[in-house]
C-alpha cells in the first residue's frame, strides 16, 4: 500500500494534502537485518518492505493516526477539527514503529523545525496517513566526483538517477551535472 500527497487538480480540498520527506541510505535504521546487503537494488527492497508493512497494518486500507497520537505513541480514536480527504478506506493504525525508531525521531523534528518557520504546522490533529514511499528513485546509479558514471560521457543527475527528491533539488543536482560536462570538456 502506497499513498500520495497530491493534490486534487482544483486545489479545492478543505485540508493541505502534502507529504514530508525523510531521506533513507542503505545505512538508515530498517535497512539492516532481512534486506541484502550489498544488494544494488536494496531501495527497492527496502520500499517493498514499508508498503507490505503499511498494507497489513491497516488490512488492506489507508493507515491513518493523528499527529498527537503518534508523537504519544497511541492508536488514535478519532479525527480532531478536520477530516480526511483522502480517496479510499482508511482505518486508525498507530504508525509508530513502520519507519523505526530513528527515522520517526528525525520527522517528528522535522515537524517541529517547520514549525519555527511556519507556526500553526505543528498541530496535534494534523492527519497522518501512511506510507508515501515513491517519492523519489530507491535506486541510484553510481557516479565518480565529477559526476561522471562508469560509463564514459554518462552523467546521471536528478531524482530518476537517485540524486535528488523533488524539483529543486534535481534542477540543482542537474544544473552541477551539466557544469561538470562542462568542466570535462576543458576550455571551450
Amino acid at each position: 500500500l502506497c499513498v500520495n500527497g497530491m493534490s486534487e487538480s482544483k486545489r479545492d480540498c478543505v485540508n493541505a494534502n502534502s507529504a514530508l520527506v525523510l531521506p533513507v541510505d542503505p545505512e538508515s535504521e530498517g535497512l539492516q537485518g532481512e534486506l541484502s546487503e550489498g544488494y544494488p537494488l536494496v531501495g527497492l527492497q527496502y520500499q517493498q518492505k514499508l508498503e507490505e508493512a503499511a498494507f497489513h497494518l491497516a488490512d488492506g486500507r489507508i493507515p491513518q493516526q493523528l499527529l498527537g497520537d503518534f508523537v504519544a505513541n497511541r492508536k488514535s480514536t478519532g479525527y480532531g477539527r478536520f477530516s480526511s480527504c483522502t480517496q479510499g478506506e482508511r482505518a486508525f493504525v498507530n504508525l509508530r514503529g513502520l519507519l523505526g525508531k530513528e527515522m520517526e525521531e528525525s520527522w517528528i523534528h522535522g515537524v517541529r523545525a517547520m514549525d519555527e518557520k511556519m507556526r500553526g504546522f505543528w498541530d496535534e490533529e494534523m492527519i497522518l496517513s501512511g506510507v508515501e514511499s515513491r517519492t523519489s528513485s530507491p535506486v541510484r546509479i553510481l557516479r565518480n566526483e565529477a559526476f561522471e558514471s562508469t560509463i564514459h560521457g554518462l552523467y546521471p543527475c536528478g531524482e530518476g538517477a537517485g540524486y535528488a527528491g523533488g524539483i529543486t533539488s534535481a534542477a540543482m543536482d542537474g544544473m552541477k551535472a551539466a557544469e561538470a560536462v562542462v568542466a570535462s570538456q576543458g576550455e571551450v
